[in-house]
C-alpha cells in the first residue's frame, strides 16, 4: 500500500480511491501533509479504471507524491 512521502503513515484502500478522484490532492490523515498521486501512478490508474479487474493489484503499486505532478 502507498505510503505519506513526509511520515511514511500507511494509507488505506479506501482513501487512495479518494485520492483518486480528487484533483487537488487530499492530506494525509497522520500528519495533514498535502498528498498526490504521482504522474506514474495516474496513468496507471487510467489503465485500471479501463479494466477493472486489475483495480486491486494496482491499489497495491500506487505511489504517492508530496508536491502536484502534470499527468504527461
Amino acid at each position: 500500500m502507498p505510503r505519506c512521502t513526509n511520515c511514511n503513515y500507511k494509507w488505506n484502500a479506501k482513501d487512495i480511491i479518494a485520492l483518486g478522484f480528487s484533483k487537488k490532492g487530499k492530506n494525509c490523515p497522520n500528519c495533514g501533509d498535502r498528498q498526490y498521486i504521482s504522474a506514474e501512478s495516474q496513468r496507471l490508474l487510467t489503465l485500471g479504471w479501463l479494466s477493472l479487474i486489475f483495480v486491486p493489484f494496482i491499489i497495491s503499486k500506487i505511489k504517492l507524491s508530496g508536491k502536484d505532478e502534470p499527468l504527461w
